[in-house]
């Protein structure tokens, strides 16, 4: 009877445990989840709504050329992949193009309104959630401690987004000048921002590890 009621009592905190871990859109081996764990509903809204304003405000960083300007959002879109892993980094991107739809100044130039989702910039704002998703992906299998695997999950999420804009930039242009306009011009920004989010990410990794000792 001891026994019997030891492995329940045992079978019963390990559904707890999977319960608790259900309920919770951040994963533990993620920068910004080891550092707040436990994530519960109250910390991952706060956090998705937090990190969607930061990706607004980086939207305000821009150089104002045509087609399509070059802003911040790429790279805080893929910093809030890699720190707050897929589920989370997915959802406080589509809260942030919720945001902007609903009329919002949160896109590029303190505009908003769901027009911008059938303008030319449309093809980069779709793929945004997707990209944040993939780079969380490589976060959560441990990417993001090293500078070069960092790198890469960034490089990779980039290379979403610059397709996805180039794809739908395409139906406004021919494809080669879509391409020259809504790719190569941004390649140089991103690799700079690629290069000084995969320095900071294994640094923020040293620290946390340096904190806990």
């Amino acid at each position: 009877m001891v026994l019997s009621f030891s492995y329940y009592e045992l079978k019963l905190k390990t559904l707890r445990q999977r319960a608790a871990m259900d309920t919770t859109y951040g994963k533990p081996e993620t920068l910004i989840g080891t550092a707040l764990a436990p994530l519960d509903w109250t910390r991952s809204v706060g956090l998705a709504i937090g990190f969607s304003l930061l990706i607004a405000a980086a939207a305000q960083v821009r150089i104002p050329i045509w087609p399509v300007p070059i802003t911040g959002q790429t790279f805080a879109v893929l910093l809030t992949g890699a720190l707050l892993g897929s589920r989370l980094g997915a959802a406080a991107v589509i809260a942030y193009l919720i945001e902007g739809a609903i009329g919002l100044p949160f896109f590029q130039g303190f505009n908003g309104g769901a027009q911008y989702f059938a303008g030319q910039t449309a093809g980069y704002l779709i793929a945004f959630p997707a990209a944040a998703f993939i780079t969380g992906a490589f976060a959560e299998h441990g990417w993001d401690k090293r500078f070069w695997t960092a790198g890469a999950a960034m490089a990779v999420g980039s290379i979403v987004i610059l397709l996805s804009g180039w794809a739908w930039l395409s139906q406004f242009m021919p494809a080669s000048v879509a391409f020259q306009a809504g790719v190569t011009r941004f390649i140089p920004g991103d690799i700079v921002k690629i290069m000084l989010a995969a320095a900071a990410l294994p640094l923020g990794w040293k620290l946390i590890k340096n904190d806990k000792r």
